[in-house]
């Protein structure tokens, strides 16, 4: 099983990377796009936020036993598939995966419109996955 500080590490780490993106987005995407400070703000949190639910969801894998995922996006559907997460939540954490590679290796090539979107609409699903590790670490 996996290890409950770490969890709750992870998930404390995920759910502050969260609120510091709602605290400083703009509900103009306008105003994102010009405003640099806040798009740096808004990219460094949600990569921190999915970089974390990544390390937790590899983790997971592993304190299991089960198979190591090819791919990030492999990781969150192997949870749904043995039980931990719905299917919803881990093809949106797939989708947050796929996100976190395109800051990780083209962060120049980032649209913001396309950015704003996510944070403005996506950030439930860190959090749904925070709650699902935490009910599924307690049998709930």
């Amino acid at each position: 099983m996996v290890d409950r500080d770490k969890l709750a590490a992870k998930t404390a780490s995920i759910r502050d990377a969260v609120a510091r993106v709602r605290e400083v987005l703009p509900a103009d995407v306008e105003q994102f796009e010009t405003d640099r400070t806040i798009r740096e703000v808004v990219v460094l949190n949600l990569f921190v936020a999915i970089q974390d639910a990544v390390d937790l969801a590899t983790h997971w894998t592993a304190d299991e036993g089960w198979p190591l995922p090819e791919t990030y996006r492999q990781a969150f559907f192997q949870l749904a598939e043995r039980g931990v997460l719905d299917r919803a939540v881990a093809s949106a954490m797939a989708d947050a995966a796929a996100f976190r590679n395109l800051v990780a290796h083209r962060y120049g090539d980032l649209d913001w419109v396309e950015v704003h979107r996510i944070a403005a609409g996506e950030l439930g699903a860190l959090e749904a996955f925070c709650q699902a590790l935490a009910e599924a670490t307690t049998g709930r």
